[in-house]
């Protein structure tokens, strides 16, 4: 059976094995285990997720994976706790569409308390970029370190993985700001000038 290997951004390598390249499609697609947290803000941007969302767009159930902090301390652990995570899936699968974006805890196996079901909290603005020159003088930045939790009460992603828990957090992919709709459309009047 092996395995296919692409070389792209996350999202192209899904985009690619769903349209072409995989015949029949995959039951379920799974995104990760990634080197760092995916939560709040982050899964604006998020590598991982966005993956995880392609299939999704596909119709077929997706799960992103995280290790929140960088430098692979615990995966066995956090490999483990996927792993349970996918199997209760697979003995009752859930009756809708399925994205989930899972934050693992660098913690052993033994110290995770177990899963909870979550909300994505939010961050404060990201630390200023760094400016600095290349051996060339040219200036170079470098993208500030992401801002700190804003949002990490009770019920956050950022709440239950400081806890110890696996944080499980459903997404939406649609972004559309329904509260505000009837405003923009009094302010845009009857149409284009």
């Amino acid at each position: 059976h092996g395995f296919y290997f692409i070389n792209g951004s996350p999202t192209a390598c899904v985009h690619i094995a769903l349209t072409g390249l995989l015949d029949p499609l995959p039951d379920l697609v799974l995104s990760g285990i990634n080197n760092g947290q995916n939560m709040g803000d982050d899964t604006l941007y998020s590598g991982t997720v966005a993956a995880a969302m392609e299939g999704h767009l596909f119709g077929i159930p997706s799960i992103a994976f995280s290790l929140v902090d960088k430098g692979w301390a615990h995966l066995d652990s956090a490999a483990h706790w996927a792993g349970l995570l996918l199997q209760r899936y697979l003995e009752a699968p859930l009756p809708s569409s399925l994205l989930l974006n899972v934050n693992l805890p660098n913690l052993a196996a033994g110290d995770v308390r177990g899963w909870v079901g979550t909300r994505l909290g939010k961050r404060h603005p990201s630390e200023p970029v760094i400016r600095a020159e290349n051996p060339r003088g040219e200036p170079i930045y470098w993208i500030g370190a992401a801002g700190g939790a804003r949002d990490a009460g009770p019920g956050t992603d950022f709440h239950a993985t400081a806890e110890g828990w696996v944080s499980v957090t459903p997404l939406n992919i649609d972004l559309t700001h329904t509260g505000q709709l009837p405003q923009i459309r009094t302010w845009l009047g009857g149409g284009a000038g």
